[in-house]
């Protein structure tokens, strides 16, 4: 059953810790999709089989479902900047930076209240500078942040189930994460 204080608390968190829209959604709506998995596989972030948080390393899709029908809650969280143009990649750079340095602090945080909670990244994790994969464990696996893609979210209805955007218009980056519990 969902717990609204400590989701209010937690959205409280997640504006303290400076993300700019802040929403909730119920676990029982993440729907993780073999298609979103699929585009994994195309390996566009060079993240495919680079990483344990990536796939294939993360886990499969149904052990996602599995994961997500054990859990009630989800704050979904952004880091919103404005770009001077559709190509400022340094803007879109120091945003991702932003956002996934905020992640470890903020996580930190909410695992002292909820310790079994599952947090899902923008993206691949990257709190080692390289990862140990395949050769080594991974040197953080209850740190360790997968994307919400490689869980096999498609993020803008995650968003949409939260009532946030998930465009914030023209010449806007948005970074998104989750944290289920």
């Amino acid at each position: 059953m969902s717990n609204p204080e400590l989701v209010e608390k937690i959205e409280n968190m997640a504006r303290d810790h400076g993300y700019n829209c802040v929403g909730h959604t119920t676990a029982d709506k993440l729907h993780p999709r073999d298609a979103v998995r699929d585009m994994c596989a195309a390996n566009t972030c060079h993240s495919y089989d680079r990483n344990w948080s990536c796939p294939p390393a993360c886990g499969s899709i149904e052990d996602y479902a599995k994961k997500f029908s054990e859990y009630e809650d989800v704050v979904v969280f952004e880091t919103v900047a404005e770009m001077e143009d559709e190509f400022d990649v340094d803007t879109m750079l120091d945003t991702n930076d932003d956002h996934k340095e905020r992640m470890i602090p903020f996580a930190e945080d909410v695992r002292e209240i909820v310790p079994d909670c599952l947090f899902l990244s923008a993206g691949p994790c990257t709190l080692c500078e390289e990862c140990a994969y395949p050769d080594n464990p991974c040197r953080f696996p209850k740190k360790q942040f997968a994307a919400m893609e490689a869980s096999g979210l498609v993020v803008s209805d995650v968003c949409k189930s939260a009532d946030i955007p998930y465009n914030h218009g023209k010449n806007h980056i948005a970074y998104i994460s989750c944290v289920v519990f």
